[in-house]
């Protein structure tokens, strides 16, 4: 096994996919209202005003919020992460998925239309009751019940519960992606094509192809990796978060060298008229993604017993980014969100932009974001 690299393209699990065109039809027909579920919310408050660096006069930073899993509020921050549980048998992506899965939901060569608005901003530093800061940089939102914020914010001090040692050759860090098929615009522009939902089956214009570039910094950091980019949200997207728990489960199972686990996503930011947001940070003269950790908690209800060490690691990473890329992110959403984070201390979710932004942003997040993993795993490294 490479010392450098464990890169596992294709995790070997269960079941082969099997394309049929009902599967097809199925994925087609559902994805204009998976596309829409940012506007299905209704509007409400933040809970603090926010102070956005580069919006248009006049403009607000409300977002449309959309319900999440049950037992949680609605929120404004990531609206697509709907958590839905299947009440049937799952049915794994696919190890080594036929060409036409790739091929089932291509991304569009043509998307002119100019049917809505895209409207760029930086989304800047919070005040209000839920907000505190960290003392290395960056912020977090607290969402619990259950902890004030002085004693959550005592909690962020603290370092990680696992160890970032690696041993030659074993996967330290594993990158997969629950809703596979998320995707970005073609360019930076200030359009939509809303015949475009925002979703691909083609890995080099999805979420994939983020993780990809943080898997780059991984290895150029000589930090032994697994990348699983199988497709767990086609063809059923309710089914997604029980096909990459079981894909996830096996690969701890087999590599239990693997401390960290981060399912990156896009998020889904809409106003109630339409507007796409397209959260950004000037990073080096580049304009990046804005990205947002999720780290979930638990008033007794969710099955996460350990979320807290969740959130030792994600402060951690919270900091190191914006110490290294200063308003690269959004406040960590500490909130009752589950998103499988009980199967490590190392587990997070991370949002990547939106469906506002363009691809070349996400990527070139996805590059920080394996830069600033890798410096800190280093930084902590025995």
């Amino acid at each position: 096994m490479d010392r450098k690299k464990v890169c596992l393209r294709s995790a070997g699990i269960i079941a082969a996919l099997v394309v049929v065109p009902l599967g097809i039809w199925g994925f087609s027909f559902a994805a204009p209202a998976l596309s829409d579920i940012s506007a299905a919310g209704a509007v409400i408050s933040m809970g603090g005003s926010v102070s956005p660096k580069s919006s248009a006069p006049g403009e607000s930073a409300m977002l449309i919020r959309a319900p999440v899993s049950a037992g949680c509020r609605d929120l404004e921050a990531a609206p697509e992460e709907i958590q839905l549980r299947s009440s049937v048998p799952v049915e794994i992506a696919s190890a080594k998925p036929d060409p036409a899965v790739i091929a089932a939901v291509p991304y569009p060569d043509n998307m002119d239309s100019r049917d809505g608005t895209v409207l760029k901003m930086n989304f800047g530093h919070y005040d209000g009751s839920q907000y505190f800061d960290l003392d290395g940089g960056g912020q977090v939102r607290n969402g619990s019940d259950e902890w004030d914020n002085n004693d959550l914010y005592n909690e962020s001090k603290k370092p990680p519960d696992f160890s970032f040692e690696t041993s030659e050759g074993e996967p330290l860090v594993l990158i997969y992606h629950t809703h596979t098929t998320e995707s970005y615009e073609p360019s930076d522009r200030d359009f939509y094509d809303a015949s475009f939902q925002s979703r691909t089956t083609d890995p080099a214009k999805s979420v994939v192809a983020v993780g990809d570039r943080i898997c780059q910094g991984l290895e150029a950091a000589g930090i032994p990796y697994i990348h699983d980019t199988l497709l767990h949200d086609y063809v059923s997207y309710n089914e997604a978060y029980d096909s990459s728990r079981t894909t996830v489960k096996e690969l701890l199972a087999k590599y239990p060298s693997i401390k960290i686990a981060l399912d990156i996503h896009r998020d889904g930011l809409q106003r109630e008229d339409g507007t796409r947001l397209s959260p950004v940070a000037e990073i080096d003269g580049k304009d990046a993604a804005q990205i947002m950790l999720i780290s979930g908690c638990d008033d007794g209800s969710l099955g996460l017993p350990q979320y807290i060490k969740n959130f030792h690691f994600a402060a951690a990473l919270q900091q190191q980014l914006e110490g290294s890329y200063p308003g690269l992110t959004r406040p960590i959403l500490f909130d009752y969100r589950h998103y499988n984070q009980d199967l490590t201390t190392g587990s997070l979710l991370i949002e990547v932009g939106s469906h506002g932004n363009c691809l070349d942003q996400a990527l070139y997040s996805g590059e920080l974001i394996g830069k600033a993993l890798a410096a800190l795993i280093k930084e902590n490294s025995p």
